[in-house]
């Protein structure tokens, strides 16, 4: 599995690091390494970039604002900065990881870990998806957790919390928690069923018993409806 790397940082000692560390991994492939934001982003626009290794305070363009720029496919992105304080907007932003400098190896290899991870579920579900000449689709999802691949049926699914770098599955029978993010969810779940109704949540639309101001209700739980997502919600569960 290789996957295809760009550093953006505006500091040549941090670029350097960062290069010497993907030296050391053969899943890794370094395509370039930025100075500047606005280089990175015409080299995302003509090649494709799988992973992001990128820094948030930088002249011209911070890397918040460079992530909104991408258009088509989004690459993974792992912050690598000195600011702890972006950690909340990176969440939001469904990065994979956020590294505070000075960054370890030991660090930057748990971070690639987790991208290993997310293109492997990737990949499964490209395998595993149905062709358009196919009339059936699998009722069941395969979650790994607690050192274990669990089997989960779709309709008992109540709904999906994300939670940092953790995903909380709760069902009809049981919590799961695993190690990914909304984001990478929501590629493997069948929209007809599934719909992103906030920053944090996920929901079985078939569970939803009714919407009530800005929050949405699954038996006794009430899940928040966030403010960008709510004009869609209606017409698309109810």
């Amino acid at each position: 599995m290789s996957i295809t790397c760009l550093i953006i940082d505006d500091e040549q000692p941090a670029r350097e690091l960062l290069q010497n560390y993907i030296s050391k991994i053969p899943d890794l492939e370094l395509v370039h390494s930025c100075k500047s934001p606005l280089d990175a982003l015409s080299i995302i626009q003509e090649q494709s970039i799988d992973l992001l290794l990128l820094d948030i305070q930088m002249p011209d363009l911070k890397g918040t604002e460079l992530l909104r720029c991408i258009t088509g496919k989004q690459p993974l992105v792992i912050f690598t900065t000195a600011y702890q304080e972006y950690a909340i907007e990176g969440y939001e932003l469904d990065v994979v990881d956020y590294m505070l400098k000075p960054i370890s190896f030991d660090r930057f290899l748990k971070g690639i870990q987790k991208v290993l991870e997310h293109k492997q579920w990737m990949e499964y579900k490209l395998q595993n998806t149905p062709s358009k000449e196919s009339t059936t689709e699998k009722d069941y999802i395969v979650l790994k957790a607690n050192q274990k691949l669990h089997r989960v049926q779709l309709n008992d699914i109540l709904y999906i919390e994300g939670m940092k770098e953790y995903v909380v599955f709760y069902t009809t029978q049981q919590k799961l928690v695993i190690h990914a993010s909304l984001k990478s969810l929501e590629v493997r779940l069948p929209e007809d069923a599934f719909l992103r109704v906030h920053k944090s949540y996920i929901v079985n639309k078939n569970k939803v018993s009714n919407m009530f101001g800005n929050q949405l209700a699954i038996g006794d739980k009430y899940i928040p409806i966030g403010y960008s997502y709510k004009r869609f919600i209606v017409n698309k569960i109810f």
